[in-house]
């Protein structure tokens, strides 16, 4: 995931020492918050003068069109813009030499994009107010982000807004390509905080409830309705490797995978109309608590001998309340 670098989110100095620094430490990008305010370019003129990180502004205006020129004539790389800002719809010129984005904030639906889709290569989620730093992440992104990605799969999502190592680690996990980092990242030592955002996790204060994929999401199968037909549909049709099996209480009581369908074949390769739901179940999968932390998940990852792509999720009950994916992490990042 690229971290685009919020500079003015540092209060303490100049903008040719943030840009050196930043710079230093390789960050992905230079965010830029242009609040109605002309005087951003001089700033991006700089940048473009003394770096070869990429730009990534932030327009948030009722008047965006009046900024169009100064893009054009700017090396920008993408360039948002905030929708609640927008005085009705607005046509973005394929001169602007940019790549596309709409920003919208947590109480937008995500709908609003169906009008720009044609037109924005990204998203951009904003979880607190647009062009205000030192704002606490809305946890409700977390849903918003795969919402978006189920509407419109393979555009770019990016999250602006209270992103520290703990958040950074969900996002990586749901796939978010870029997040705009400002607060955090210059609260300590800009390397140690790019460390942090880039691999490490710091802290243990989101539970697997607030992150993971929920029962409406996921592949699940009743207990008393499996085949192996249903198996192989169920799987086939959320795409996700492998499917739930659940009693009539919710119990998760097994799991079924691409790797335990296959063994279900081979076990009955001379009679395959023998193959009995019980050949491909997995009955005891392993799995964690809802309430469990990120410290938590991370620990049981660690002890596992072989690397995960799926994880169950249940309540104090043992019943079916989600599942992790693990899609868009490598092992040696956990």
């Amino acid at each position: 995931m690229k971290i685009s670098a919020s500079i003015y989110s540092s209060k303490t100095a100049t903008i040719e020492n943030v840009v050196a620094e930043l710079d230093n430490y390789e960050v992905d990008l230079f965010h830029i918050d242009c609040n109605d305010n002309e005087a951003v370019f001089a700033d991006i003129s700089y940048i473009n003068q003394t770096s070869k990180t990429p730009v990534d502004l932030h327009i948030i205006s009722n008047s965006p069109e009046r900024f169009f020129a100064a893009i054009s004539s700017h090396q920008i790389q993408q360039v948002s813009f905030q929708y609640e800002n927008l005085k009705g719809k607005v046509n973005f010129p394929k001169v602007l030499n940019a790549e596309i984005g709409l920003a919208i904030t947590s109480s937008t639906p995500i709908d609003v994009f169906e009008e720009y889709k044609s037109e924005c290569s990204f998203v951009l989620l904003m979880t607190t107010t647009p062009g205000q730093s030192g704002g606490i992440f809305d946890k409700n992104t977390f849903k918003r982000i795969r919402e978006f990605q189920h509407k419109y799969p393979g555009v770019a999502i990016q999250v602006d807004g209270g992103v520290n190592a703990e958040v950074s680690f969900i996002l990586r996990n749901l796939g978010v390509e870029c997040a705009v980092v400002g607060s955090y990242l210059f609260s300590k030592s800009i390397g140690v905080a790019l460390l942090n955002l880039k691999k490490e996790v710091v802290g243990s204060h989101y539970l697997l409830k607030d992150f993971m994929m929920t029962p409406d999401e996921l592949p699940i199968i009743q207990e008393n309705e499996l085949s192996f037909e249903k198996a192989l549909k169920s799987i086939d049709s959320y795409k996700m490797a492998f499917t739930l099996v659940v009693d009539s209480s919710g119990k998760l009581t097994g799991l079924i995978s691409n790797a335990d369908v296959r063994k279900g074949l081979l076990k009955n390769i001379q009679n395959l109309n023998a193959i009995n739901p019980q050949d491909i179940i997995n009955p005891k999968p392993l799995h964690l608590n809802e309430n469990s932390t990120i410290h938590d998940l991370l620990k049981f990852i660690k002890q596992c001998n072989f690397p995960l792509q799926y994880l169950p999720v249940t309540d104090d009950n043992n019943k079916l309340s989600g599942a992790i994916l693990f899609t868009h992490l490598i092992k040696g990042e956990l």
